[in-house]
């Protein structure tokens, strides 16, 4: 019961702490949906099938963005000051300080891919029913998280000066190469060979699973592989930075 208290604290200071940015909020909330209107509008308007799978595809790469490129990058430049110091100090364990990032994370990643379903809603033919649009919810506050686990391995295991450029690397190389900009099957080839085995494809395969479009069983199957592998990771670097700092 004490960790679930923990766990809600943490989160709410978490949220609170970055609403009171706009100029975070609102590029984190606007850049997904402002980047599938310019990019990938025009084909989702030609029939329902392509409206459903862009828009998907967009959805995951909202939740990635703000996982990797907001909270990375966030971590390792909190790392080094007063607050983080003091928040080191009271009884938290690891674990309720990770899954109050991660609960941060899923709340502006799920309100950025909601503005995303809007827009598609809004301007393209796009035919997903209430049960699926409920999978989908689910599937990507699944989903999301192996890359919240990667966005705080990033943070723990780089400096600041390189967490933004090593953050937007892997945020555009990873939505790229998962399919998230183009179908799968128009990927080059040397690039659609790796693709199944990347975390952004099988968060990719898992939504479009719903429309028939992929299998969610090998999604989720990877999906848990990458979880256990960044969970590890974050822990590892965690206790390293805790150590560098504070033993």
């Amino acid at each position: 019961m004490n960790d679930v208290v923990l766990l809600r604290a943490h989160t709410r200071v978490g949220f609170l702490d970055l609403v009171r940015w706009p100029g975070y909020v609102v590029p984190t909330l606007l850049f997904p949906a402002m980047f599938y209107v310019l990019f990938d509008l025009p084909f989702a308007r030609r029939h329902a099938g392509i409206a459903n799978v862009t828009t998907l595809a967009f959805i995951a790469f909202a939740v990635v963005g703000v996982a990797l490129y907001q909270f990375g990058v966030g971590i390792a430049q909190e790392r080094g000051r007063p607050w983080e110091r003091f928040l080191r100090t009271l009884p938290a364990p690891t674990a309720v300080r990770f899954g109050a990032r991660i609960a941060t994370a899923m709340i502006f990643g799920v309100l950025t891919a909601c503005l995303v379903a809007v827009v598609a809603r809004m301007l393209t033919p796009i035919d997903l029913g209430w049960s699926q649009w409920t999978l989908v919810a689910v599937y990507t506050l699944c989903g999301g998280v192996p890359f919240v686990l990667m966005g705080i391995t990033l943070g723990y295991w780089t400096s600041p000066r390189a967490a933004v450029p090593l953050a937007t690397a892997s945020n555009l190389l990873l939505a790229y190469g998962g399919g998230l900009w183009m179908p799968p099957d128009d990927l080059p080839d040397f690039v659609a060979k790796i693709s199944p085995y990347l975390p952004t494809r099988q968060f990719g395969d898992l939504l479009w699973s719903v429309t028939g479009y992929a299998h969610a069983g090998p999604a989720i199957a990877g999906l848990a592989v990458y979880t256990a592998i960044f969970a590890l990771a974050a822990t590892l670097g965690y206790r390293r930075d805790e150590q560098r700092r504070y033993s």
